[in-house]
């Protein structure tokens, strides 16, 4: 059955009415309200720190609200934590991921609810379980595999089978597809649609227009912890989907770039290869001063094994990096840095943050050095500056710059990141994912940052799993295909049809 056909005047299997709540220095929703039709898939949406996750954190029992009731089944419900949610058909998977890494894909899946054959743990029946739900998910991952040798793709997979592990009746599904490639996509939107076949409500957390005009029934728009708008999906644009999000006209969701590369090579990278499986195999390029490299390719692809053997925190087996004609070896992150290369990484919850510490100190710990005077001790006052810079400049909502990064949505984590290396004035940035779960303004606002970095002769490399951008950013695109470089090509004539090819070439 075609849901986009149902009436969004139906029966409601959930509503949020009223939605208030409040942390120290901000009031982060205001009157919210959420109305989920059954057998549906209902986008929400709104620009970084909008109140999307923490709105979902209210329905799951992880915050408590303020003001307002939440009505599931025609029955009031107050979760006080997300095991009664669970318990009442409310399933959440996080943007970010909290894995156990060190054990099995099945004891992640089943954490806390093992099956016991008496007091011991009934292995076989965990795994056949798993096993049973992975089939008809058509999902392809060992279930006794450790989840921490696992790509965050196919951790994300194991997140969202987990959740239907617990016959959800509402799935809540915060930016699914920041890691996944196109036809990661397509494998996943199967899944959704015969969740929904079989009666599963999708709360569906994007800021991807195309996926959300692709996928939805309906779709709610968030701004600065207020409800905008609420209408059927059919009946709205990308433009019109943008006005809402930002509260203003974006016409275009590129910014021009008005100096081109130059012909000066700046980084020549030979025959890469890394020492542990799985790594990159063989990748030879260059990268010109002034110049942004996009890298494409599907799951497997080692575009992240890449960029982490050139930033030293992999270790190279053989190949040759020459940085302005010479040899460079980047042993490790600290001789990287001190070689003006930045990394920003695809994890920022696992390798990007410091969680409990302030903005502050995430702002400026790749930089600490330019920090101290020659006595060591620390210059409070350009601290306070380069800080603010950062808060300024990529528009990081937050009450202050001594809040915990911890407490602040994900993409505005994403920007203190990024901020953080453009601190430390790179020659060479390596961007993995850098727009993962950030809005379409904020994204604007990168996209800004990286222009102006080029024009001001650095050069990048830009890893991204979505098409349009790598074709829109990009003034070259290097196409990964199990650990080998696929082929290079202009990304002004370049197609993702063509891309794809690609892509499979080693596969």
């Amino acid at each position: 059955m075609n849901q986009k056909n149902v009436s969004i005047s139906a029966q409601y299997l959930l509503e949020m009415n009223g939605i208030c709540k409040s942390f120290p220095g901000v009031k982060a929703l205001d009157n919210v309200q959420l109305k989920i039709r059954p057998h549906s898939v209902h986008a929400l949406m709104g620009e970084n720190g909008a109140g999307k996750s923490t709105l979902m954190k209210c329905l799951f029992g992880i915050y408590q609200r303020d003001e307002g009731e939440i009505i599931l089944n025609e029955k009031a419900v107050d979760f006080q934590n997300p095991r009664q949610a669970l318990d009442n058909g409310v399933s959440m998977v996080h943007q970010e991921l909290n894995q156990v890494q060190d054990r099995s894909v099945m004891e992640n899946i089943w954490l806390g609810r093992f099956p016991m054959n008496g007091i011991v743990v009934n292995s076989q029946k965990m795994y056949n379980d798993t096993k049973k739900i992975f089939d008809n998910l058509s999902i392809d991952i060992d279930p006794a595999a450790i989840i921490g040798t696992l790509s965050v793709s196919q951790r994300q997979m194991v997140e969202i089978a987990k959740a239907v592990s617990c016959n959800a009746r509402i799935l809540v599904l915060d930016e699914p597809t920041s890691s996944l490639t196109e036809t990661e996509v397509k494998h996943l939107f199967g899944i959704i649609n015969n969740l929904r076949d079989n009666g599963c409500s999708i709360i569906y957390i994007s800021h991807k227009m195309e996926e959300i005009l692709e996928i939805s029934d309906d779709v709610t728009v968030m701004r600065d912890g207020k409800w905008v708008y609420t209408g059927a999906s059919k009946d709205i644009n990308i433009d019109k989907l943008i006005a809402l999000i930002v509260g203003r006209e974006l016409t275009n969701r590129f910014p021009p770039k008005n100096a081109k590369p130059s012909n000066e090579v700046i980084l020549h990278v030979d025959n890469l290869t890394g020492e542990y499986m799985p790594t990159v195999i063989d990748a030879s390029f260059e990268l010109k001063k002034g110049e942004i490299l996009g890298v494409a390719g599907l799951m497997g692809s080692r575009r992240t094994e890449t960029v982490e053997t050139l930033f030293g925190i992999r270790k190279r087996k053989g190949g040759t990096i020459k940085l302005r004609n010479k040899q460079i070896e980047n042993r490790n992150a600290r001789e990287s840095i001190s070689n003006g290369f930045a990394l920003l990484t695809e994890e920022r919850r696992q390798s990007g943050i410091f969680p409990t510490l302030d903005i502050t100190f995430n702002s400026i710990i790749a930089n600490i050095d330019q920090y101290t005077n020659k006595f060591g001790i620390l210059k409070e006052k350009k601290i306070a500056e380069d800080t603010k810079w950062v808060i300024d400049t990529l528009r990081v909502k937050t009450p202050n710059s001594k809040t915990k990064i911890v407490n602040l949505s994900g993409g505005n984590q994403q920007k203190v990141i990024m901020g953080r290396w453009l601190l430390t004035e790179p020659t060479i940035m390596l961007l993995d994912e850098p727009t993962r779960g950030v809005d379409v303004g904020a994204k604007y606002d990168i996209y800004q940052l990286i222009i102006n970095c080029v024009e001001n002769g650095n050069a990048i490399i830009f890893i991204s799993s979505e098409m349009p951008e790598l074709l829109g950013i990009s003034d070259r695109i290097m196409v990964m295909s199990n650990g080998r470089v696929a082929g290079i090509v202009d990304a002004k004539t370049a197609t993702q049809e063509g891309l794809l090819r690609l892509a499979a070439k080693y596969i």
